[in-house]
């Protein structure tokens, strides 16, 4: 009895154990956890039926990624389907920092291979808050595959595109480059990179934590290649013209230089070179002379080349014919307190020998007889201080100031070249009046199809009249005579001009320029070239562009395929040298 005693439990003990609880206590807590579970059942209903949008982007920020699919660019062209530039596979390195391991001994391959310091390398790899990090973008493929084989973790490769120019220094200022996202930053590459980009496509994947691709969650949408790109250039004449240009350059030692072909039956542009210029496969330390595309963004005061337009325009007027007489004597002449020289005393001249002489007072003379209004539209007609209508970047208008400012003595300036500022690519199309019998026509850097249309400046009898001018300009007496061609007739007109430095002009900075067409009869082509600064003596137009200009006619008049109309050899008789002041 006592030991059944032992084991019951006195309640009345305890006072905590002797209350009673209430009732709507336990009720309140079989409630409370009902209704706690009640709520959970809802959220779940809300999460995966109500509200799931939400939820499943979340979970695709983190584990889905939409891959893009880059379109491969398109390839750039001469007008004969020879390649000026063109994608090829490159593969980048990349790296998760946090998976690769720095004492890794291997990684002093990756360095050696990438052609950088090791401390480089560990310095990108040392930020372990990144998932990821570029290595190097576009390395060779058999540098690529050596850092594949070394298996190191964390290091991987992603395959993109890279950019190759063929024809390299020589068409660089034509074709341009793209920078390491295969967007077109120069030349051709940026003026149609809308054009060659096509259009990406993409891949909808799931990734692991390694960025390797579990599962594709959507159907692929394939890339479009952008289309080819078919230039007006003839890579032969392009290199034969910065070939010649590079050795005047060097020759003359001047500053630089720059040449320019168009095609006078389509208004496109053959060839368009500068020296200094650069290896867009090669773009290191690249310096602003270099990039310049002298051609189109660089201008000048056009010196005497401006002649032949004073006189297509005299003739045109009636105020002369092609013989009539203008007294040039004693050499000088005063407008408004200046003087104006020629560079030799000539006395009476035909307005042919004053072109072929190039008489700034026979020019001046024959300006005078005009207004500026007339002047000015037949300038402005001829495209002078109108931006060149060319695709290309920084292409520059030049200046021509309206008429209505211009005084006499900026009146007569003008007439021989001064007062005035041109780009020489504006030259070259100007001078594609007189090769088309006194029409302007269009230029092109794309290829086209056929003959084109020309707006009418002169008429075809006077634009005919100076040709001839020019043609005298390269022969016996002629400022040009350097000019003169083996094989083929050649017109042209030299030009030198000191260079302006601040409201003046320098001392002993010229640039020299010769421009003209060839074969004389039925021109197929004009060439422009300039040389800037030239400092080995010599510094004349037809001294120093003349022969680059000979030259340039000469092959590209054989490549063209057209029948030399000359059988003799070019002869300098006697070489007179325009007045340059």
């Amino acid at each position: 009895m006592s030991r059944r005693a032992s084991r019951s439990v006195n309640y009345s003990a305890s006072p905590l154990l002797a209350s009673k609880t209430p009732v709507w206590r336990s009720k309140f807590i079989v409630a409370a956890l009902a209704l706690a579970f009640a709520g959970l059942g809802a959220r779940a209903a809300y999460v995966q039926v109500v509200g799931n949008d939400f939820f499943q982007r979340q979970g695709e920020v983190r584990f889905a990624r939409t891959l893009e699919l880059p379109a491969n660019r398109g390839r750039v062209l001469d007008r004969n389907g020879l390649i000026l530039a063109s994608s090829v596979v490159a593969q980048s390195i990349w790296a998760i920092p946090e998976d690769v391991d720095k004492s890794e001994p291997k990684l002093r391959d990756v360095a050696k291979l990438l052609d950088m310091p090791l401390s480089t390398l560990k310095k990108r790899l040392a930020n372990e808050d990144k998932t990821f990090v570029w290595v190097k973008r576009q390395v060779d493929e058999p540098v690529a595959n050596e850092i594949a084989a070394l298996g190191i973790k964390g290091i991987y490769l992603r395959r993109e595109y890279k950019r190759k120019y063929p024809e390299g220094e020589a068409a660089a200022h034509v074709v341009g480059f793209t920078n390491v996202e295969d967007r077109g930053q120069e030349g051709v590459e940026l003026a149609f990179n809308k054009e060659l980009s096509g259009r990406s496509g993409s891949r909808r994947v799931i990734k692991d934590r390694l960025g390797r691709v579990v599962e594709d969650v959507r159907d692929v949408v394939p890339p479009v290649d952008g289309p080819d790109l078919q230039l007006s250039i003839d890579s032969k004449v392009q290199y034969f013209a910065y070939q010649k240009l590079r050795e005047a350059v060097q020759m003359h030692k001047a500053r630089a230089g720059s040449v320019v072909v168009l095609d006078t039956r389509t208004g496109e542009v053959l060839a368009l070179a500068n020296y200094p210029s650069y290896n867009p496969n090669l773009r290191l330390n690249l310096s602003g002379e270099q990039l310049r595309n002298r051609v189109l963004t660089d201008s000048f005061e056009p010196g005497s080349t401006m002649k032949p337009f004073i006189a297509a325009l005299a003739l045109d007027k009636g105020l002369v014919t092609p013989t009539t007489q203008i007294q040039t004597a004693p050499g000088h002449m005063s407008i408004g307190g200046s003087t104006i020289n020629d560079a030799h005393p000539n006395g009476l001249l035909t307005v042919n020998e004053i072109i072929q002489k190039s008489s700034n007072v026979g020019a001046v003379k024959m300006a005078m007889q005009m207004s500026p209004r007339e002047m000015w539209e037949t300038f402005a007609q001829a495209g002078f201080g109108q931006k060149p209508q060319v695709p290309f970047p920084g292409a520059v208008s030049g200046r021509l100031r309206p008429y209505k400012t211009w005084r006499p003595i900026e009146q007569a300036t003008m007439s021989y070249g001064y007062g005035l500022s041109v780009s020489l690519f504006q030259l070259a199309q100007a001078y594609t009046i007189f090769a088309r019998d006194g029409e302007l026509i269009p230029v092109s850097m794309v290829k086209t199809d056929g003959p084109t249309d020309g707006v009418r400046v002169f008429s075809e009898k006077n634009a005919l009249a100076v040709r001839k001018m020019l043609e005298m300009a390269t022969g016996p007496g002629g400022t040009g005579q350097r000019a003169q061609t083996m094989g083929y007739s050649v017109g042209g007109k030299s030009g030198t001009a000191r260079m302006q430095e601040g409201k003046g002009y320098a001392e002993k900075k010229y640039r020299g320029f010769f421009v003209g067409l060839a074969p004389v009869e039925q021109p197929r082509i004009v060439v422009a070239v300039m040389i800037d600064q030239p400092n080995n003596g010599a510094y004349y137009g037809g001294v120093v562009a003349g022969p680059v200009f000979s030259e340039t006619v000469q092959q590209t008049l054989r490549i063209l395929g057209v029948q030399p109309d000359m059988s003799v050899k070019p002869q300098i008789i006697s070489e007179v040298v325009e007045e340059p002041f």
